[in-house]
C-alpha cells in the first residue's frame, strides 16, 4: 500500500526538553516520565508471586471483582500498602456500579493527589491519632483524594473507602465524563491547583486496573455493558484509547519485504473519518514533501513517489505520539490545538506514497518521530483494548 519516506517534516527528534517546554501551561497534557514508567513484578514470596506485565497484557474479559482482603500484586512504583489502596479504589467503583472508566480516573487522581497513600495533615492535629500512611501539609485536606472538609469528617476523609465513594458520587455528575479527557474530568472533580497534572497518571492507572480487574481497562461501556476491545467507531476504552478507523491491517509493521515500514496500514474507502486515538496535542499537519521536494498533497499519490502526503503527529500523555498519513484533504485540525479521544482530525486518501485509499498509522515512544522510536502498532493498541484487528 504505502513506503513512506522519510521527509523534512519528520527528520528531527523531538527533544524532550522542547516538548516540556511547549506543554508547560497546555490544557490536559504533561508527558511527565517518572508518571509513564511500566510497573514490575517484584514478588510476594516465591511462586505465590504473580507475573504483573502478564496481568496487564492478559485477554481481556469479565472485570475481575478485586478480593481486598486476598494477595495482590507488588509493584516496583508502589509499595504493598499503596497497591491494596488502588484495590480497594477499584472496589468501591464495581460495588457502585462505576464503569470501569471511572477507576482509572479514580486512580489517576489519587496517584497524583496522595501517591495512592492515605495522608494525614499536621494542620489538622485530629487526623495525626487517626491511621494514616504519611503525612502532608495542603491546606486541610486529607486522605487518597486529598479531600477537604466540604467532603466528609476528618475519620472520614481517612477512610480510603469513603473517599473513593465521595469521588465517584462527584465523577458520575460530570457531563460526559466517560468522553472527556481524565484530566479535564478530575479537575471538574477535583478544582486542583494544578489541573493539568493527572493525565500524566493514564497510563500507569490503566495497568493497574488490567492487573488488578482482569483487563478491564480494555473495556468500552455500551448499553450499559463493558465490551472488550470494542473501541474502534469512536468508542473510547477505559483506558482513554480509541482505533483511529475500523477496518483490519494491511501491510504490517516493519515486514519481511518492507523492513523500513515505520507503521502498519489500514484499508478503508477515500473519505473515511480518521478518529484521534488518544486526547493529545497536534505537533505536526501538513502536507509532507517527496522526494522531489514537492508538497503536491491535493492529488493521488503512487507508489516510489515519497512522503506521508496530507498527515498529522499527535503528542500524548506518557511520551507517545501518533502518525496519521496520506489523508484526502487538509487535516481538519492545526498545529498545537488539543484534540480529544476519538475526535475527527482529518479523512482517508492517498495522497503521497500511496497506491490506494488507506490509512498509514504509526505509534512512537519517548517523544521520539523518528523511526528509532517507531512500534508496532497492532499489540500496542490491542493493549489498550482498542485492537487494529490484524495478524502480526
Amino acid at each position: 500500500m504505502s513506503d513512506v519516506g522519510s521527509a523534512k517534516t519528520r527528520r528531527g527528534p523531538l527533544r524532550l526538553g522542547v516538548v516540556a517546554a511547549v506543554l508547560t501551561g497546555m490544557l490536559l497534557l504533561l508527558c511527565c516520565t517518572g508518571g509513564t514508567a511500566a510497573f514490575f513484578l517484584t514478588g510476594l514470596g516465591g511462586d505465590d508471586a504473580e507475573n504483573v506485565e502478564a496481568l496487564a497484557r492478559m485477554e481481556c474479559g469479565p472485570a475481575r471483582a478485586v478480593n481486598i482482603a486476598g494477595k495482590l500484586p507488588r509493584f516496583t512504583e508502589y509499595g504493598d500498602t499503596q497497591v491494596r489502596n488502588a484495590a480497594i479504589i477499584i472496589k468501591v467503583g464495581q460495588d457502585m456500579g462505576v464503569p470501569s472508566r471511572g477507576w482509572v480516573v479514580a486512580l489517576a487522581t489519587a496517584m497524583q493527589e496522595s501517591a495512592l497513600r492515605n495522608l494525614a495533615n499536621s494542620g489538622v492535629p485530629a487526623s495525626l491519632a487517626l491511621p494514616h500512611e504519611g503525612v502532608g501539609a495542603d491546606h486541610d485536606s486529607l486522605g487518597l483524594f486529598q479531600q477537604r472538609p466540604g467532603w466528609g469528617s476528618v475519620a472520614e476523609r481517612l477512610t480510603p473507602a469513603y473517599a473513593a465513594r465521595k469521588f465517584y458520587e462527584k465523577l458520575v455528575k460530570v457531563e460526559s465524563w466517560q468522553r472527556r479527557p481524565l484530566t479535564a474530568v478530575a479537575q471538574r472533580v477535583q478544582v486542583s491547583a494544578y489541573p493539568d497534572a493527572y493525565a500524566k497518571h493514564e497510563e500507569v492507572a490503566s495497568r493497574l486496573v488490567d492487573a488488578l480487574a482482569g483487563g478491564a481497562a480494555r473495556t468500552v461501556e455500551i448499553n450499559g455493558k463493558a465490551v472488550c476491545n470494542a473501541a474502534e467507531r469512536g468508542q473510547i476504552a477505559a483506558s482513554g484509547w480509541t482505533a483511529p478507523i475500523p477496518g483490519g491491517v494491511g501491510s504490517g509493521f516493519r515486514t519481511t519485504s518492507r523492513p523500513s515500514h515505520n507503521g502498519v496500514d489500514i484499508g478503508a474507502a477515500k473519505g473515511t473519518e480518521i478518529r484521534a486515538a488518544a486526547t493529545g496535542r497536534v505537533l505536526v499537519s501538513t502536507c509532507d514533501e517527496d522526494h522531489r521536494g514537492r508538497q503536491d498533497c491535493n492529488v493521488d499519490g503512487f507508489p516510489g513517489k515519497g512522503g506521508c502526503g496530507w498527515f498529522v503527529d499527535l503528542l500524548h500523555a506518557g511520551g507517545y505520539i501518533t502518525r496519521y498519513c496520506h489523508m484526502v484533504v487538509q487535516p481538519f485540525v492545526k498545529k498545537d490545538q488539543i484534540v480529544t479521544a476519538g475526535q475527527v482530525i482529518g479523512k482517508v486518501g492517498s495522497s503521497g506514497n500511496s497506491s490506494g485509499p488507506h490509512l498509514h498509522f504509526e505509534v512512537h515512544l519517548r517523544n521520539d518521530r523518528n523511526a528509532s522510536g517507531a512500534v508496532n502498532p497492532v499489540p500496542f493498541m490491542r493493549e489498550r483494548g482498542a485492537p487494529l484487528r490484524a495478524a502480526e
